[in-house]
């Protein structure tokens, strides 16, 4: 039985991998593009698992093996059918044990190439915690702007155009916000937002520098480690300005427009507007949010936000940061990605002159 780590897997080109455990199991936590397809479902490893608790090992193997007999044909099936263009095929469960080796062993009866992963997702899980604090590049360039300008619109687009990015917004499906979770779900899990991290992190190996926004510690249900923290207060500022109508209508493009006809929407933005309401003391302010949200005014409501909510923690929190402040001032977030990249090629030419200066100096 062919066996590979953790670390060889990474530097395998577009493997196949198959997550065999329960879905509950790949819900809370699994590698990156890993395809689930489970050898129990959750009510049957809860039954094994149960057995295994009061009657013992042998009969919970005995019981496993009553459950999957009839589903291996299937399962091989399934598994062969994920593997389009003869990639390497890797196979892992949570501690590399019984369950991966089962399933391997199938494989290899139906003359299927497939190697194990050691340790399984467990060992994933510790190797990518440990190598994250070391992956982050040089120098960290934040964007900052106040609500709605599309910083990750901008971020989006500097990505397209090559430039290293991480979306943290994106690896935790969250925008940072009470409203965060708007049309993404239920938002990732600090597991999740890891791995998601650690392969962006392998996506910006070898440059000087990375892109990101200027996230708070916690984003929804995720943490970012204190390296980050680290890199991204101690990093390179662009403050992006755009108009306030401009900062509306992004906002409505983004979080009402698509959503606002589905039967949970109204009530989701109720319950943010229940939680920011209980935060200010201004009653006026109280008064009109309550009605706009009343008369469903979502635009005149992301108005009030803005100018008395948003705009003036947003303004505070800059103040944590040491570095000066590039200004960028576009009138949408197409300029703006435009503006940006053109000051990011001045750094890194400025670095580049800096550094071959001191070369020559030697």
């Amino acid at each position: 039985m062919k066996e590979i780590t953790v670390e060889e897997l990474t530097t395998i080109k577009n493997p196949v991998i198959i997550d065999i455990r329960a879905p509950i199991e790949f819900k809370d936590g699994a590698i990156p593009e890993a395809i689930n397809i489970p050898l129990f479902t959750d009510k049957e490893r809860e039954e094994i698992g149960t057995i295994y608790k009061h009657e013992g090992q042998a009969k919970a193997k005995w019981r496993a093996m009553e459950i999957v007999s009839p589903k291996i044909p299937s399962l091989l099936q399934q598994i062969k059918a994920a593997m389009v263009n003869g990639e390497e095929l890797i196979v892992y469960c949570w501690r590399g044990g019984m369950r991966s080796k089962a399933v391997v062993t199938f494989l290899e009866f139906a003359g299927i190439y497939v190697m194990r992963l050691t340790g399984g997702y467990k060992a994933y899980r510790q190797y990518i915690l440990q190598q994250i604090p070391t992956m982050f590049p040089e120098t960290a360039i934040v964007l900052h702007g106040l609500t709605g300008v599309g910083k990750t619109e901008v971020l989006k687009k500097l990505k397209a155009a090559g430039y290293p990015t991480l979306d943290l917004e994106g690896m935790a499906a969250h925008r940072g916000s009470i409203f965060g979770t708007i049309g993404l779900g239920e938002g990732n899990n600090q597991k999740t937002f890891d791995s998601l991290l650690y392969k962006g992190l392998q996506e910006v190996q070898g440059s000087t520098h990375f892109v990101m926004e200027a996230e708070s510690k916690r984003i929804g249900k995720a943490v970012q480690p204190e390296e980050l923290m680290d890199k991204k207060m101690r990093g390179i500022n662009f403050y992006i300005h755009t108009p306030l109508e401009q900062r509306v209508k992004h906002l409505i493009n983004e979080y009402v427009i698509p959503y606002q006809n589905e039967p949970w929407y109204h009530g989701q933005i109720a319950l943010g507007i229940e939680k920011i309401v209980r935060r200010i003391k201004d009653n006026e302010m109280k008064k009109m949010l309550v009605k706009s949200l009343e008369n469903k005014d979502y635009q005149q409501m992301i108005g009030i936000l803005l100018e008395h909510y948003y705009d003036p923690r947003y303004d505070h929190a800059t103040l944590e940061y040491d570095g000066k402040f590039i200004d960028i001032y576009a009138d949408d977030s197409d300029v703006a990605a435009i503006k940006v990249m053109e000051e990011i090629d001045k750094l890194m030419v400025k670095k580049n002159e800096v550094f071959e200066g001191q070369i020559k100096a030697l």
